[in-house]
């Protein structure tokens, strides 16, 4: 199996981009589908022709190119059955625990209800390859607009069980703010702190902090740390429950 190509880059004002690309096929998909005009530059920079998009839930900042894409490329587009009347030019619904084969590339669907009641991640166990948009970012997670903050725990959950090498894309560069929230309630972890030294270092010189790694946002990101004695004690809540750590850091970033 041929290692997949992948080309990140910026839309909007801070969503990213990711296509990702089989050299043997030509198969290419976006990972949902932020701003028409970014995506057409990078195919055209990248001489790739768009065979799919990989929608992870309705918001507008990742369907809003769909159609246009679509009536070009006459690209297959696959997205979450619970959001399917909400994503433009859905072909193919799919739901947790959905297998689909990308270019000989297996393709696992895992629902992470939360941001949205719908949202799905698509992880490539072979590739060791996890495309997160809104549900996990490096130092981070996302808002949770139409769940619960114990469902949002359980998709984390989820993730934080994948192996450790799992490289993760993720929908949003919030990662320097991500960062400085994160200092504030575990301020005594040494690996956040060389983190974010070397965060604020990579965004003064423009450069993404995408992708991180499964391994690097346990040790680090607060949101999958909420069993870690230090931060409990941090927080006052040593005789809490995992979800509800959880709900009360997301609650301090939510006012951050």
């Amino acid at each position: 199996m041929n290692p997949l190509d992948i080309e990140l880059f910026g839309c909007r004002s801070d969503n990213f981009g990711v296509l990702l690309h089989d050299p043997a096929t030509g198969t290419t998909a976006s990972i949902d589908a932020p701003e028409e005009q970014p995506i057409l530059e990078a195919l055209a920079r990248r001489g790739w022709r768009l065979t799919h998009i990989f929608t992870t839930h309705h918001h507008g900042d990742h369907v809003e190119a769909n159609a246009a894409l679509k009536a070009q490329f006459g690209a297959t587009i696959i997205g979450p059955a619970r959001e399917a009347d909400r994503i433009p030019g859905i072909e193919r619904r799919v739901d947790d625990g959905d297998r689909f084969d990308f270019a000989g590339h297996p393709v696992e669907v895992i629902a992470t209800p939360g941001h949205t009641l719908g949202h799905v991640c698509y992880n490539l166990p072979k590739d060791k390859l996890l495309f997160a948009a809104d549900t996990l970012f490096a130092l981070g997670c996302g808002r949770v607009f139409e769940g619960t903050a114990a469902q949002m725990w359980q998709s984390l959950s989820k993730l934080a069980a994948l192996p450790a090498d799992t490289t993760v894309y993720f929908g949003h560069e919030y990662t320097l703010s991500n960062a400085r929230f994160a200092r504030s309630v575990d301020p005594d972890n040494a690996a956040l702190k060389a983190r974010a030294a070397e965060i604020e270092q990579m965004r003064a010189a423009g450069r993404f902090t995408a992708p991180t790694t499964i391994g690097l946002e346990k040790e680090t990101n607060p949101f999958l740390r909420a069993a870690d004695p230090a931060i409990r004690a941090h927080l006052g809540m040593q005789g809490a429950s995992d979800a509800e750590v959880f709900a009360e850091i997301r609650a301090r970033k939510d006012h951050f």
